[in-house]
């Protein structure tokens, strides 16, 4: 009997699995609190000497540490990354969509906001982006501030678009048969190739066991070629990630492509178990290959072995951006609309350090972003790697803000014993912070600073902007998805009031598909 990849396949006949599952479901011993649920154990077609298949998910997330409030006095700075990945958005709708609520953990509030796209203006100086913010109350809390952080990267001369030298790496092992994986990932290529023009190139490697080219590089008029190729695959066998990342990236670097895209596109779900295997290894890999000018965009598929952390962290290593792909719509919204401004980075090591003004500000806390802190001392350090923009693309952040005249308590350090910290005059003016950018071009190792300063002008909430709105909106349902102990009093119905009301011309229809999910997690979030 062929056993099906990641499940254990164990033969009684259906007396006995009656029997077991009654008793388990009764025996005394038991904590009250044991709960069996179909997506534990799933029975197929239960008759006399037929098998049961119990299904392991071994699905994995990173632990995430929400970020708390920092007393502005004591820890004046903030420092991170920009982050444009929006795989936790995708994950989070495919499990509303099997009605199960996301793990916490799956739940990464930045890479929702920046799943959609903001109507910030267009930079009109010698920077390849423009910035935009706002202050305004904060929905879930109206005694502290919300401060809006947008980049608008300048959008791409489709006239003058520079060729690309892409090699797609597939994941063909066992585990990605089924037709959320593979078959879904071959369609999704396939819309690719529709948007590559003649002086682009294509090369395909394969693993499964052990890694194999494919299809060497190959001009991308060559479609049927191309697709022949990609059809030619079928899933068997483990996963030799690290083998098949190694080849991709050799047959990247034969090809390059000087001043051109040069770019790796690895599809799997992260379940690497062959060979060079642990995210550390992969990810000094990653950060190796990175040095030839070859970027990485990593592409999530399928649910049960699914491995979101160790992708996060490859791709964070890799100058490159990760997507989780749950349908054909979002493979069609990556392939054919993502992926073709992602794969054009105008900046690279793109940071952001904000200074509080203790005079103005009492605590301050970033929304997300956990895994793209960085110490403030890395911000002037232009070896210190740091997100890359692509061209058309926007960036959102938010802090909420606990305003200096607050008599709410902020944890705090012992005053310092050898040093004193003093205000300086310019904390004496209305600024609430100032906020530094930097960048590098995308050929240059020295980066560009950018300053700016934002002012509480004491906008109300309802007066803001459909971008304030409508990114506060996802990130309240972030907060309720998670559980968070800064949710305050944010509510299903909060969120889809803001979203509705914020919504604008949403030409794609992403913005109602998110407020269509709100009525489906609130539903499985009610305690009967």
């Amino acid at each position: 009997m062929k056993v099906k990849p990641f499940k254990s396949v164990i033969k009684f006949s259906i007396g006995l699995a009656v029997v077991l599952l009654v008793s388990a479901c009764h025996n005394p011993n038991e904590s009250k609190n044991t709960i069996y649920s179909v997506e534990e154990v799933e029975l197929y077609n239960v008759a006399a000497d037929e098998e049961v298949v119990i299904d392991h998910n071994t699905e994995e997330y990173d632990r995430i540490y929400e970020n708390a409030f920092k007393e502005a006095k004591q820890n004046p700075l903030s420092t991170f990354s920009i982050d444009v990945d929006n795989a936790s958005y995708s994950n989070v709708r495919r499990f509303l969509n099997n009605n199960q609520l996301p793990p916490k953990d799956a739940v990464r509030i930045e890479e929702m906001i920046n799943y959609f796209n903001y109507d910030y203006p267009q930079p009109t100086d010698k920077h390849p982006f423009s910035f935009s913010n706002e202050v305004a109350d904060c929905p879930w809390n109206t005694e502290h501030k919300l401060v809006h952080i947008g980049i608008q990267g300048k959008s791409l001369d489709y006239n003058d678009l520079k060729p690309s030298n892409f090699v797609f790496l597939i994941d063909a092992s066992g585990s990605m048969s089924s037709n959320d994986k593979l078959p879904l990932l071959k369609k999704g290529l396939k819309l690719l190739l529709s948007e590559l023009n003649e002086n682009d190139k294509v090369a395909i490697v394969a693993y499964a066991g052990s890694a194999g080219l494919v299809l060497p590089s190959t001009k991308a008029s060559k479609k049927e070629k191309i697709i022949r190729a990609l059809d030619r695959i079928e899933s068997g066998g483990s996963t030799a990630g690290g083998q098949g990342i190694q080849l991709a990236y050799n047959i990247a670097k034969e090809n390059l492509i000087a001043n051109g895209n040069n770019r790796v596109i690895l599809a799997t779900d992260g379940d690497f178990n062959v060979g060079m295997s642990s995210s550390s290894e992969l990810v000094r890999l990653i950060e190796e290959k990175r040095k030839e000018d070859i970027y990485l965009t990593i592409c999530g598929f399928g649910m049960g072995n699914y491995k979101d952390g160790r992708m996060e962290q490859i791709s964070n290593a890799g100058n490159g951006n990760y997507f989780y792909i749950d349908n054909i719509k979002e493979a069609k919204k990556v392939f054919s609309t993502d992926m073709r401004t992602n794969m054009f980075t105008i900046a690279k090591d793109v940071k952001i350090q904000i200074e509080f003004n203790p005079k103005q500000v009492k605590a301050y806390r970033l929304i997300g972003y956990e895994n793209r802190l960085m110490n403030d001392e890395d911000f002037n350090d232009d070896k210190k790697d740091a997100g890359e923009l692509g061209a058309g693309h926007t960036v959102t952040a938010l802090y909420e803000v606990v305003l200096s005249n607050s008599t709410e308590n902020i944890s705090k350090h012992d005053p310092l014993k050898y040093q004193k910290t003093e205000s300086t005059r310019a904390s004496k003016t209305d600024e609430l912070l100032t906020i530094k950018f930097r960048y590098k071009k995308p050929k240059q190792d020295e980066s560009i600073l950018i300053t700016n300063t934002i002012v509480d002008e004491g906008v109300k909430l309802e007066l803001t902007s459909n971008n304030f709105r409508f990114s506060s909106a996802v990130a309240g349902f972030g907060l309720l998805l998670r559980d968070s102990n800064y949710k305050g009093n944010i509510t299903y119905a909060m969120v889809e009031e803001l979203a509705s009301k914020a919504k604008g011309d949403d030409i794609n229809g992403y913005r109602q598909d998110f407020i269509n999910m709100l009525e489906t997690s609130s539903l499985l979030a009610e305690k009967y």
